[in-house]
């Protein structure tokens, strides 16, 4: 495995800063530019560094930021706990993502990131994994791509085939008087 200049240098702009221990691209955006990478689980210094899939893309990192001050991953994390079949297909997300990193270097820990798999603490972490996997492995990570796609990135950011989010609210939505963040169709 390894990355070109060029995508390094764009992964450098996009950060503003120098990436460290990249290992890949994992995902490149319709567009073609760089948008996910799969860091080493220990740094060139030796620094332990849990975080496999890493978003890039500024229009994306935008977004996952947006969502989460919408209060995207508050929704999330209240159905995990009433919904059995999302939080089972989390935990196999978390156990996937666990996997593949401890095949590169097992770093000890059951930390996987993004709040895996008891809650949702970082969207752009989810939606990194959901990028560089494909629809399918990592249900929540799987909607913020889906509801980013909405936001205008569909066919630039996000791949024109991404599932659609759909327009269901689950019962915690409503109680604060705020929209549900939906789940993906299938």
């Amino acid at each position: 495995m390894s990355v070109s200049d060029a995508d390094l240098a764009t992964i450098a702009e996009q950060l503003g800063r120098e990436p460290r221990g990249v290992i890949e691209v994992s995902f490149y955006t319709p567009d073609g530019r760089p948008a996910v990478i799969k860091t080493s689980p220990r740094l060139p210094d030796g620094t332990p560094f849990p975080t496999l899939y890493y978003l890039t893309d500024p229009r994306l990192t935008a977004e996952a930021s947006r969502q989460e001050s919408a209060g995207v991953m508050k929704q999330m994390t209240a159905r995990l706990v009433t919904d059995s079949e999302l939080a089972a297909a989390y935990r196999r997300a978390h156990e996937s993502y666990l996997a593949e990193r401890d095949e590169l270097e097992p770093l000890g820990t059951d930390f996987s990131g993004g709040g895996m798999p008891d809650r949702v603490k970082c969207l752009h972490v989810l939606m990194a994994h959901s990028l560089a996997k494909g629809p399918g492995v990592n249900p929540l990570g799987d909607e913020a791509v889906a509801l980013a796609a909405e936001q205008g990135l569909r066919g630039s950011a996000i791949p024109e085939a991404w599932p659609r989010a759909t327009d269901a609210t689950d019962a915690t939505d409503g109680a604060d008087g705020e929209q549900g963040s939906g789940g993906v169709a299938r």
